[in-house]
């Protein structure tokens, strides 16, 4: 079933602004990114089930995926999980690729958002993102993605992901403070150091995602 809500003169005069611009990659006022703690992360994917309720999402699109990754040889097993969305990347891949415009970095909080009653269902944004965010609903014919539930955070709260996590292992925060060790959050300990990249994810200099992780020994990569 097709998008009866589809404005297509909404989305005609959306592509010719497009054609119009040069892309400029926005450097926001505060970048916002993610916290995950791979080790105590259970996989109860409480976040998951959060997050398809909020969006009303059918089966198949998942805007956030925990992952399970397993290894080794007896007796030198390992497992451990990575919680992912979209990573709202300060140079995301998605933005640029988008024929209409349905996609935008936000200037106040670096989130990058859509709006998919511009989407025409290409899926471009889809096959650039490197991690997979961007998620097409088969039902609607468009593509839809995680916005870090902006309308929570315009209020004052934390994305429902980050509200259902039982193990307050997923958080948010300014991504220079998460760096700088100096953001207040339960999801980071004392001793933990952060990284950017973990085993299974495509490399971070592709698109400089805002996500750090607290990574397990297996799941440790060089440049990470």
């Amino acid at each position: 079933m097709g998008n009866t809500n589809l404005d297509k003169g909404k989305i005609k005069a959306a592509v010719l602004k497009k054609k119009r611009e040069v892309y400029v990659p926005v450097v926001p006022d505060q970048q916002f990114g993610f916290i995950h703690h791979n080790v105590d992360c259970i996989g109860c994917r409480a976040c998951e089930i959060a997050c398809k309720d909020k969006n009303g999402l059918p089966a198949g699109p998942r805007f956030r995926r925990v992952q399970y990754i397993e290894g080794g040889i007896y007796p030198e097993v390992f497992a451990f999980k990575v919680n992912m969305s979209c990573n709202h990347c300060a140079e995301p891949a998605c933005l640029p690729a988008c024929p209409t415009g349905a996609i935008w970095k936000r200037q106040d909080n670096g989130v990058v958002d859509i709006d998919s009653t511009l989407c025409i269902g290409c899926r471009k944004c889809e096959a650039a993102c490197p991690y997979g965010a961007p998620q097409f609903n088969v039902e609607l014919n468009i593509v839809q993605k995680c916005n870090m539930c902006i309308d929570e955070l315009e209020v004052g709260r934390k994305p429902y992901c980050v509200a259902a996590c039982m193990m307050r292992v997923l958080d948010i925060g300014p991504i220079d403070q998460i760096d700088a060790g100096t953001w207040d959050t339960k999801a980071v300990g004392q001793n933990d150091t952060l990284v950017r990249q973990v085993k299974a994810m495509a490399d971070p200099n592709l698109t400089n995602p805002s996500i750090r992780f607290v990574p397990h020994s297996k799941g440790r990569v060089d440049n990470g």
